[in-house]
């Protein structure tokens, strides 16, 4: 079958052929529809992250959508090494499928599983977020972030805070359920940005915030987070989603 193959540490993936999976007792054949070339995906075929199998050579790839030898339209996570998600074919095991409803396309499945189980774990397993509380989510304009803003609202936060680089983006997150928007700079042109963006978020924290999700711990982020927590002496989770943290923590 053809695969992306990565044949060592730190290599660039190879199109090219790579031996068949064979299923045994408790595993799924996959006939692969489509796989989301994640940040999780490349730190990981890179041999880079934590849960690398550092098995080499291998396909690349950690999750995706398919079908299983009996028709089953599945999304996938997790791949029995060497056998990655971007080939034609994968091997999982059967506790790591889940079956999809007929009105999610292939696509989306693949792209949003990966991000939207981030903001799931961030504020279901982590900050176990209840319905009335403020949520901050930090450094929302990406995929996870957006993510984040709608799951927040779906679970019944009664307000969402919005930080991001990207004034524009932010519009388009307000769309999304975002209650305020506050970009990180503050107007980047001005000598005093980053100062009013921290005196705007202590305004929040003052008006009290539940759960903080990060997914961008830089420095002016992290001075008012913590100044900002210390002042309104918050005691629920700050989840950092960031990759640099390489797991979601508790401080």
């Amino acid at each position: 079958m053809k695969a992306a193959v990565v044949k060592g540490p730190g290599q660039k993936p190879e199109y090219t052929d790579f031996c068949e999976p064979v299923a045994k007792e408790g595993e799924e054949l996959i006939s692969v529809r489509a796989s989301a070339l994640s940040q999780f995906t490349k730190s990981r075929s890179s041999g880079s992250h934590y849960s690398s199998e550092s098995q080499f050579p291998a396909v690349a790839g950690v999750d995706g959508v398919g079908r299983t030898a009996k028709g089953k339209r599945v999304y996938f996570v997790l791949p029995e090494p060497p056998f990655g998600a971007l080939a034609e074919k994968a091997l999982a095991k059967a506790q790591h499928c889940i079956s999809l409803p007929d009105d999610v396309n292939d696509i989306t499945a693949a792209a949003i599983a990966n991000p939207g189980m981030s903001a799931w774990a961030a504020m279901m397993e982590r900050a176990h977020l209840k319905a009335g509380e403020t949520v901050l989510v930090n450094g929302a304009t990406g995929t996870a972030g957006r993510l984040a803003v709608q799951l927040a609202k779906h679970l019944g936060a009664a307000k969402v805070i919005a930080t991001g680089r990207n004034e524009d983006e932010l519009e388009q997150v307000k769309a999304l359920g975002a209650d305020v928007a506050i970009p990180f700079t503050m107007g980047s042109l001005h000598p005093f940005g980053a100062k009013r963006y921290e005196e705007t978020l202590m305004r929040e924290f003052a008006k009290g915030i539940d759960v903080i999700v990060d997914y961008r711990w830089a420095k002016v982020q992290e001075r008012s987070s913590l100044q900002s927590r210390r002042a309104s002496r918050m005691r629920r989770p700050f989840v950092s989603c960031t990759s640099a943290a390489r797991a979601a923590r508790r401080v």
